[in-house]
């Protein structure tokens, strides 16, 4: 028993009956954190999420992802460049023939809290579709990517590129097979999608 239920003599049933959905109806929402928002999000939609806090961590990581798939020797497909420096240690097959390669290796613009999606433009995926890419995913980002919602994220966008506004702006939600397609989920490209994050703040 509590130490309030001790003091103030309250009853088991009736300590039990007090729950957080009983606050009044003009309390404020419990607030979680930004990056824990995103993380309980984007493993509600099925993505495959690992925290790393240095280059160190990210790439055993991305080796245990390799591993783990076979894909050791498969052919990536690769249009943001910069990635190619940054995991130069890896004898990575890079192709740019969508069509020929088992993963996409990407960087996203903004982590969305909101729903657990990544938004990416033009900059990661150029004029591609979603349905064209392949179906597994792995995406390097950093905690300073997070953003509460989508709406903060083409502000962010417009903000980085006021010279040129990157074009083919989209979120990726679904990180597994939609067993059962209803209006909400129309039209959306479901992903294996892997997040190495990077600790950066």
């Amino acid at each position: 028993m509590s130490l309030f239920r001790k003091i103030f003599g309250l009853k088991e049933s009736e300590g039990d009956n007090i729950k957080n959905e009983e606050r009044g109806k003009y309390m404020p929402d419990i607030k979680l954190p930004i990056d824990e928002k995103f993380t309980i999000n984007f493993k509600a939609n099925g993505g495959k999420f690992l925290y790393c806090e240095n280059m160190e961590e990210i790439q055993s990581s991305l080796q245990d992802i390799l591993t783990e798939n076979n894909w050791e020797d498969k052919q990536v497909f690769l249009i943001d460049d910069r990635l190619k420096q940054l995991f130069k240690d890896f004898d990575l097959n890079f192709t740019k023939k969508n069509s020929e390669s088992t993963y996409f290796l990407s960087t996203c613009e903004y982590l969305i809290a909101d729903d657990g999606s990544l938004l990416i433009s033009s900059n990661q995926i150029a004029e591609k579709k979603l349905k064209d890419l392949p179906s597994n995913f792995i995406i390097y980002a950093t905690t300073s990517q997070f953003v509460e919602s989508i709406g903060e994220g083409l502000r962010g966008i417009k903000n980085k590129n006021r010279d040129k506004i990157p074009t083919n702006i989209t979120t990726i939600k679904h990180f597994k097979t939609i067993e059962d397609k209803d209006f909400l989920t129309y039209g959306s490209s479901s992903k294996n999608l892997y997040l190495l994050l990077l600790e950066d703040l």
